[in-house]
């Protein structure tokens, strides 16, 4: 993996071609690669970024010295900052996905056709994969790593702040796919921060098969009207929690709380709490409460200004917002219907999760909500690739078409017919 192309290649559209035409050789020599050998080198990378924890650290503290210089908000400081945990969270996660079952070349069962032919569908990779993300220098290692393991070239691109920080991951990269015997182009770091290298990308249509992106909506929505190449993307994550009527308290209040506060930057977070109207007077004085503790501000409906003082007017606007950050809109619905209709209108198609013990509501609210992730008595903020077995991810797509939901090794490839005869042919 070279990083320093545009040191040599001002141009930012001839180099994006030039790493275009790299990463399409490189694709054919990944498809053919064995598991034992795309294993290795997931390995010899997390060994790598192991020994490497200083290195990263100390390029993280520049870039996070000048975002802050910048006056970059809490949320996205919290993206990009790396400690020694979520450094150890990153090689974990590349021996996660080197653990997993390889797709490539699994063959469904055969089904024979009264033509005697046996039909049968393989999977493979889709080729070279875009990712253009924002912030997480985390997602350079989990991007390469769920490529590599699918069989494909990845082309990476990621924000100008977090630009050392995906350096030295990407310096990491490279050792492992050396030492391994991989081609080192098949994981390649855009390193210009210039935006024509997105554009370029976007209109790469003869190397790049698909465009995953990974930041703020203002990204994503450009990226979507922009590409002529596919896209596998999420705009926003606007995550509801219903607590249902009878719901346990306890329960109730324990995933709220945990949904928005276990970090308030991931695309999982509670955004807006609903409550059914017979739960409110129980639930909401001791949950808001815990909120305006924890400094969490409390938007709400005049319903939910009425159980609790401290509770400023939500507008239309709030229930539209991902806020990101230490924000939660809260609204008391009449029922599991009222709460659906809400998350049908407001939702983003992202995460949306029930409380409850009746488990006729929890079937209607998994059939009738229409999410990439629907939760029953569980915490929005599991929506995650690894809390899914997934090892890691490479994006969560709200998408309808190919992939949906956290996107991992399998949600990268696809696949092909294989048809097999004796000489048949068709009368």
């Amino acid at each position: 993996m070279s990083t320093n192309k545009s040191d040599l290649m001002p141009d930012p559209v001839a180099m994006v071609e030039s790493y275009g035409q790299q990463a399409s050789a490189c694709a054919q020599v990944l498809a053919n690669a064995d598991t034992a050998t795309k294993n290795a080198a997931l390995l010899n990378i997390a060994k790598v970024i192991d020994e490497s924890v200083e290195q990263l650290i100390t390029a993280n503290a520049i870039d996070l010295a000048t975002a802050k210089e910048s006056g970059i908000s809490d949320a996205l400081y919290d993206r990009l900052e790396l400690n020694p945990a979520r450094i150890e969270s990153m090689s974990k996660g590349l021996r996660d996905i080197a653990a997993q079952p390889d797709p490539v070349g699994s063959l469904s069962a055969s089904e024979r056709q009264p033509s005697g032919l046996e039909i049968a569908r393989m999977r493979v990779p889709l080729g070279v994969i875009g990712v253009i993300y924002e912030s997480r220098p985390n997602v350079t290692a989990d991007a390469a790593a769920l490529c590599l393991k699918s069989g494909n070239a990845v082309i990476l691109r990621g924000g100008s702040e977090a630009s050392l920080s995906n350096r030295a991951i990407a310096q990491c990269i490279e050792q492992g796919l050396i030492q391994t015997g991989l081609p080192e182009h098949a994981v390649q770091l855009i390193a210009t921060t210039n935006r024509e290298a997105v554009g370029a990308m976007l209109r790469l249509e003869q190397h790049i098969d698909v465009i995953i992106p990974r930041g703020g909506k203002g990204l994503v929505t450009r990226i979507s009207n922009d590409a002529k190449v596919p896209v596998i993307k999420h705009l926003d994550g606007i995550c509801h929690v219903y607590i249902d009527v009878g719901a346990d308290k306890n329960a109730a209040m324990a995933i709220a709380f945990n949904s928005k506060t276990y970090r308030y930057g991931i695309c999982g977070a509670m955004e807006t709490l609903l409550v059914a109207e017979s739960e409110a007077q129980s639930v909401l004085p001791d949950l808001c409460a815990k909120f305006v503790e924890h400094g969490v501000e409390l938007r709400g409906c005049a319903k939910t200004q009425g159980v609790y003082a401290n509770v400023n007017p939500a507008t239309n606007d709030d229930w539209e917002t991902e806020y990101l950050g230490p924000v939660l809109s809260v609204k008391v619905v009449a029922d599991v219907n009222e709460a659906m209709d809400h998350i049908a209108r407001y939702g983003s198609g992202h995460t949306d999760a029930i409380v409850t013990n009746d488990i006729g509501r929890s079937r209607q609210f998994m059939r009738q909500v229409d999410s990439s992730s629907v939760m029953v008595n569980a915490a929005t903020c599991f929506a995650d690739g690894a809390q899914y077995g997934l090892g890691a991810e490479i994006g969560i797509s709200t998408n309808k078409m190919h992939v949906r939901g956290p996107v991992g090794v399998l949600g990268l490839t696809t696949e092909k017919y294989v048809v097999t005869g004796d000489g048949t042919i068709r009368q």
